[in-house]
């Protein structure tokens, strides 16, 4: 059977976005990005914002392959990068200093992927 991943156009060429940074700069985050991206939707990453708190320190940077929810609350600063938020997590996340950010705007800023935790 034919393989045929998400239907979601934005999703398909942010995944062939990750897929051609990874190749140009010679950096494998990218491409574990776009596998972990691939995947069904049923299988992709949804964590919630006590999570981040939890496993993460003020000022860190992490990209979520999937949806950010909005359950729990954020005490220090983070800079989130994900697929897709909630207004409630997009909310905590601003109100405790961080930034929301699309993962197009991180690897924008992370070219080499340097420092980037990957939660799922």
């Amino acid at each position: 059977m034919k393989r045929t991943g998400p239907t979601d156009v934005n999703l398909r060429r942010l995944i062939r976005n990750l897929k051609k940074k990874s190749n140009e700069e010679d950096v494998k985050i990218w491409k574990d990005l776009a596998w972990r991206l691939e995947r069904p939707r049923r299988q992709r990453a949804e964590v919630n914002v006590s999570r981040i708190n939890r496993y993460t320190k003020e000022g860190e940077v992490v990209v979520v392959p999937g949806h950010v929810l909005g359950n729990g609350k954020l005490t220090h600063p983070v800079v989130v990068a994900a697929w897709r938020f909630t207004e409630a997590a997009r909310r905590k996340i601003e109100e405790a200093g961080g930034e929301a950010i699309t993962i197009e705007e991180l690897m924008e800023r992370y070219p080499k992927g340097g420092g980037i935790r990957i939660m799922e």
